[in-house]
């Protein structure tokens, strides 16, 4: 029996007692993933059990745990009904934010923004969906402001989210081409000269940028857009003097930035253009003494139109759950980042 078969039920039904059954025995086993790993993430996140009977899912545990278990369920069940996969990260997102109006029409490649709260970001290789509500304000920012601030931890999807709106923005043609920095700064080390080419030298500080990238679009596809110049990955002092225009642009580890470069990058700004500034104020590499461009920028642009500050915390790290709980350790020690 499938979703699209007449004779099966229009939605899924509660039963009493925290029961929830299922029409489609085959989206239930995506639903449970593989060793029931989902049904595992939910119990541990909501401290229910979920005891699988036929094509019944009992959810026992206390009345609100029961609730929004049930609730995440329900959800990952509508998801796989419409097609899409239900992986790790789409159960942590439902377990992270309350309920969405699936009422929000798909709209091919461009992002849905929300008649209800979903929103997604299409890319050529896979759909990116904000997973918590820090996630979701920044990305909307992203798409409502000319300049848009993305402060918090390692972690928290500031650069990831930021390279997936570019990367929407350029294949539905908003902007022409795609342009992410970073300073090159080292990380507490002295490297000393590294061999190569100019770019053999600073590519080791631009990976994260690649990597991200390397999500988003084909291989192929991507080293032809580097090629002809559509996408570009540059150190922030290779900034200066242009004016970038019709361009998605992206300064990471902007607390790395001298006050200097950050006016200097800011000021490039150009017509038809949205840049994005992420940093983390708690993992400063500059020489002691020198000022964060990441903080002034904060401090003097906050009352300005068109300017949005996006902030997360430890809560909104999506990578393994211990960097939240690292984060959150070296936060109450109050010493030295």
């Amino acid at each position: 029996m499938s979703p699209s078969d007449p004779s099966a039920p229009d939605t899924l039904t509660a039963a009493p007692g925290g029961t929830v059954e299922f029409p489609d025995n085959r989206l239930l086993i995506d639903l449970c993933g593989p060793y029931d790993a989902n049904l595992a993430q939910i119990e541990t996140a909501l401290g229910v059990q979920i005891v699988r009977r036929g094509n019944q899912l009992a959810v026992i545990g206390e009345t609100d745990a029961q609730t929004d278990a049930t609730r995440v369920l329900h959800a990952l069940y509508t998801r796989l009904e419409s097609g899409r996969a239900v992986e790790a990260g789409d159960v942590d997102r439902e377990l992270r934010m309350g309920p969405f109006d699936e009422a929000a029409p798909e709209n091919g490649d461009q992002l849905e923004m929300p008649i209800g709260s979903r929103i997604e970001i299409q890319t050529r290789k896979k759909r990116v969906e904000p997973r918590t509500d820090a996630q979701k304000a920044y990305v909307q920012s992203l798409f409502e402001n000319e300049l848009a601030f993305g402060i918090g931890p390692a972690g928290t999807g500031k650069t990831y989210l930021a390279v997936a709106v570019g990367v929407s923005m350029f294949i539905t043609g908003q902007v022409d081409k795609i342009i992410l920095s970073r300073p090159a700064v080292e990380a507490g080390e002295r490297l000393g000269f590294l061999p190569g080419d100019m770019k053999d030298k600073v590519d080791p500080y631009m990976q994260p940028l690649y990597d991200a990238l390397g999500d988003f679009l084909p291989g192929k596809q991507l080293s032809k857009l580097i090629e002809e110049k559509q996408i570009e990955i540059a150190p922030l002092a290779f900034m200066r003097g242009r004016t970038l225009s019709n361009a998605f642009v992206v300064l990471d580890e902007a607390q790395n930035a001298t006050t200097m470069q950050m006016k200097m990058f800011l000021t490039r700004l150009g017509e038809g253009s949205r840049m994005v500034i992420t940093g983390d104020r708690t993992q400063i590499d500059l020489p002691r003494g020198t000022a964060s461009g990441l903080a002034d920028a904060e401090r003097l642009l906050k009352t300005i139109p068109n300017i949005s500050f996006n902030y997360f915390t430890s809560k909104d790290v999506v990578r393994h759950p211990l960097v939240a709980a690292i984060i959150e350790a070296y936060e109450a020690d109050g010493g030295p980042s």
